[in-house]
């Protein structure tokens, strides 16, 4: 098994987002922080760096006020590709990458793309939310707190400000520390790259839900055909099972039904049409059991659907 990298990024932006050889880059990273962990979570190193702007030369009033770095401070740091080499290679062989929220991942392989670095994986990435396994362990599993609200919660000594990179990675690195290893098993995946084929798609069980993530399609309409998309098995047994509450959409983003399964129960399914980086349409399909009152719940939003649908004809 390879090194725990647990990083953070902080990044500027500027009043309209600009574009080189058709990809886009919102935020640019300026600082990037990361304590590197082994197997057994001891710390085995450090890693900070601030980055020299190519895209973004003045900074963001929100940006300066919040993390306290002036354009004067990065002129001193190496270019983004210089830093990102060095970062990879400190990671070690095979890295399994902790954040704190879902973001850092996504817009660290976003500046990899825009300045034509290798990508870090072909295929959806798995990392550790560590944001989310905290609200497993200690929470609902639903809140998202923010990472001074965690440190205070475990009683953990505030002895660096936050909002810099080392420090939040820092912290984030001894939350991570305190977790149960029953907890890991709730990874998440970073879909900046979508699978391009069906043999890079996920599929995978979870301990209360199970989740799929489609290849890409050319259109919308294409991706809410396809059967694997649409279709309901129970992810438990593998059966066909008889939908209750047909698809239906609320906004035409997120599609809901419900199926019985007569050995498990009734299950529901959401699946979220997505957009990729480029323009095309892939879906994350979620199958959860659920009960009979919020299978009744669910059939009561249908008929809301259909109804305000007739109004509106």
């Amino acid at each position: 098994m390879g090194n725990y990298i647990v990083f953070d990024l902080e990044w500027n932006q500027g009043k309209k987002v600009k574009e080189s050889n058709g990809k886009a880059l919102p935020f640019e990273i300026i600082e990037i922080g990361a304590v590197r962990l082994d197997e057994n979570r001891n710390r085995t190193g450090e890693f900070s760096r601030l980055i020299k702007p190519q895209v973004y030369k003045k900074m963001h009033k929100i940006t300066e006020d919040l993390i306290h770095i002036t354009m004067e401070d990065l002129q001193d740091g190496d270019d983004f590709v210089t830093v990102i080499r060095d970062f990879l290679a400190w990671c070690g062989d095979d890295p399994t990458f902790c954040t704190w929220g879902p973001l850092d991942l996504t817009e660290l392989q976003r500046n990899m793309d825009f300045f034509g670095l290798d990508l870090l994986s072909d295929r959806p990435l798995p990392f550790y939310d560590v944001q989310k396994l905290f609200s497993i362990q200690y929470e609902d599993g639903k809140m998202r707190r923010s990472l001074e609200h965690a440190t205070e919660s475990l009683g953990m000594e505030k002895d660096s400000a936050f909002h810099r990179a080392l420090s939040d990675a820092d912290y984030t690195a001894r939350i991570f520390c305190e977790l149960d290893r029953k907890v890991f098993y709730n990874y998440s995946f970073d879909n900046y790259v979508t699978p391009k084929t069906k043999d890079q798609e996920v599929h995978i069980i979870f301990e209360h839900y199970a989740k799929y993530i489609s290849r890409e399609f050319k259109t919308k309409e294409e991706l809410l055909s396809d059967p694997e998309v649409m279709g309901t098995k129970c992810y438990l047994c593998n059966r066909p099972i008889r939908r209750k509450v047909k698809w239906f959409s609320l906004n035409g983003k997120h599609f809901y039904s419900v199926s019985l399964c007569k050995e498990h129960g009734y299950m529901k399914a959401k699946v979220r049409v997505k957009k990729t980086e480029h323009d095309r349409y892939y879906a994350v399909k979620t199958l959860k059991f659920i009960s009979e009152e919020d299978m009744t719940e669910m059939k009561k939003k249908s008929e809301k659907k259909k109804y305000k649908s007739k109004d509106e004809d």
